[in-house]
């Protein structure tokens, strides 16, 4: 039995670029490793709003590899002399503040990668200055629009659960090698796990459930040599419920990465999102089969509804990280509230603070 969700006010892909936008608003980035190559790049391309001006490269030059037509520049200055109107702050997060502020000083919008910041008086100031300059500022939480995530807050909005109980999210992995990147595994400001994944699972909490009244977190180093933390339990407080967000480099049999319990009923959801593999074999966003995962990892209801039980599966919704930047260039163009704030930002940032502060203490920490 397949429960169909209530899907209101409902983009149509196909409908996304029906309107060419009026203004071309020009981006660039700040790096193009992975993250630029593939999470930004490609979307700034096929976005009609956006024109993809080119990428601060400190050593490799591969941006006109993929982009002849667009500059490597040498400097972040000389990317800020340029006719900019917005810039992609996708550079390791301890450098996130001194480039943020440098770019919002010069008036430009600003797209911020996560973690935000390093700490919440950083986070604070950027969104305060950002205010003072009139200019936009959004932090980079694309898994808002991940298939997995979509679904589990239709769920959630349908009401099929009842009243919620407790919600768990996992952002697990099997890898007990450390990774080559060495600001990822020096002991650093902006490293570790509750600073890279950790980010995206508090963001995703937040965004569903609200700011908590509490938290409890233990964070600890699992990883032979690891100089930094990668084991993240995290507990959120409410009033009437509890959610627990858990990231491991050591779960080698995969449990769901979402699962959710009402006094109704159960919603369990593998994580599924094919966003990031597609993006990383160089497929290019479309309009029509993107962001849609395998119906082998659709989510599983067991409820009531209408009087009946009904246990089977969920179809799930098409995740399309487009939205995000169709919702940078709305706020820019026509000044409307960023698809992700920088209090959202901050927010995610006091709830890090707290886990490091309740990890050291070993005991809940009051908001």
């Amino acid at each position: 039995m397949t429960y169909k969700l209530k899907i209101k006010n409902a983009i149509n892909p196909r409908s996304i670029k029906t309107q060419q936008p009026m203004k071309k608003i020009k981006t660039a980035l700040l790096s193009y490793g992975m993250s630029g190559k593939v999470f930004h790049a490609p979307f700034l391309e096929f976005h009609s709003g956006f024109e993809l001006l080119g990428s601060w490269e400190r050593s490799k030059k591969l941006i006109q590899l993929d982009y002849p037509d667009v500059k490597s520049y040498p400097t972040l200055e000389s990317v800020l002399e340029e006719d900019v109107d917005l810039v992609v702050v996708n550079t390791p997060v301890g450098t996130h503040f001194e480039y943020a502020k440098k770019v919002l000083l010069a008036g430009k919008h600003a797209i911020v990668e996560k973690a935000f910041t390093t700490t919440v008086a950083e986070a604070e100031e950027l969104a305060a200055l950002a205010k003072e300059k009139g200019v936009k500022l959004s932090v980079f939480q694309n898994r808002r629009w991940d298939s997995d995530l979509k679904t589990v807050r239709q769920v959630l909005s349908d009401g099929v659960l009842g009243d919620i109980v407790e919600a768990e999210f996992h952002f697990d992995r099997y890898n007990p090698n450390l990774s080559p990147k060495q600001h990822k595994e020096t002991a650093n400001a902006g490293a570790g796990t509750l600073k890279d994944l950790g980010p995206h699972l508090i963001d995703q909490a937040l965004y569903l459930f609200g700011f908590p009244n509490s938290v409890f977190g233990d964070v600890r180093i699992t990883r032979e040599h690891s100089l930094v933390d990668d084991w993240i339990d995290i507990v959120l407080y409410y009033d009437t419920f509890r959610v627990r967000l858990k990231a491991s480099f050591f779960v080698r049999e995969a449990i769901p990465a979402y699962q959710l319990h009402g006094k109704k009923g159960s919603f369990l959801k593998p994580r599924g999102d094919v966003q990031e593999d597609d993006l990383k074999l160089a497929k290019k966003p479309n309009l029509d089969r993107w962001g849609k995962e395998s119906i082998e990892l659709e989510g599983i209801v067991h409820t009531d509804i209408d009087g009946s039980t009904m246990h089977g599966k969920i179809p799930t919704l098409q995740g399309n990280y487009y939205a995000f930047f169709d919702g940078v260039y709305n706020s820019i163009a026509n000044d409307t509230i960023e698809p992700v704030t920088a209090q959202d930002g901050v927010r995610v940032m006091q709830i890090i603070e707290a886990v490091i502060q309740s990890s050291a203490q070993k005991k809940a920490v009051y908001l």
